[in-house]
């Protein structure tokens, strides 16, 4: 019989989880994880990533390309999705319960995600109504999918509206000052806005409040063209 992603989960070692919950985000970006890359995430040597990710292999959560490439097995995925819902669960709590600001919600979630309990996280799950994203947008896994129609902020024409739909998570993960600033500035889910002047800043007014961003903190933010939003 196959586990039920907690039970996947509750077999994984801290450090194997912060590996596979790394791998996934990675990947949902549609970027491809490696070695190197990883190492910079969790801050550790490469040296170590090669032996963990040889470890991870053996045990079926992950396989590495000769490309070095590394994508998460069936396994590998289930115990990966119940970690991110356990994070992002988490995540809403802090910041819309407790009042966290967003980085501040995302740190502290990493600290608590290996140590709660499955029972605590369904209660606070109930208790948030079923939430279907984290506060950033990235949506629970089972509980939606990223649209694949998304454009990247600094790509959108100027003069076109558009709806704030989600925060880069890999983006939020290298800089997390940028999520304390697009929290500040209101750039946050559902938002609409209109990008009035191109260039390396960005000129943009969000429902009549003029601001502007770099075009780094740009590409971390992914809209839909206003005509086309989703409720």
């Amino acid at each position: 019989m196959a586990l039920s992603p907690a039970h996947e989960a509750g077999r994984l070692s801290e450090t194997a989880g912060r590996y596979l919950e790394a791998i996934y985000y990675i990947a949902h970006e549609g970027e491809a994880a490696r070695p190197g890359g990883l190492a910079e995430w969790l801050g550790v040597s490469r040296p170590t990533v090669t032996v963990t990710l040889q470890r991870l292999a053996r045990d079926g959560w992950v396989e590495v390309a000769e490309d070095r490439s590394i994508t998460l097995t069936s396994g590998g995925e289930s115990a990966a999705s119940d970690l991110v819902r356990r994070h992002r669960i988490l995540e809403r709590w802090l910041v819309d319960v407790l009042g966290l600001d967003w980085a501040a919600g995302d740190r502290e979630a990493s600290l608590l995600v290996h140590g709660v309990s499955q029972e605590v996280v369904d209660r606070l799950d109930q208790h948030l109504g079923l939430p279907r994203t984290c506060p950033h947008g990235n949506p629970i896994p089972g509980r939606g999918v990223i649209p694949s129609d998304l454009v990247r902020l600094d790509r959108m024409p100027s003069g076109a509206p558009a709806v704030v739909v989600r925060i880069s998570e890999v983006a939020e993960h290298e800089a997390p000052q940028l999520l304390r600033l697009l929290h500040e500035l209101s750039v946050t889910p559902g938002r609409t806005m209109t990008v009035r002047r191109l260039g390396q800043v960005l000129g943009i007014d969000v429902e009549g409040e003029a601001i502007e961003l770099d075009r780094g903190a740009a590409r971390a933010v992914w809209v839909a063209p206003a005509a086309v939003r989703l409720d």
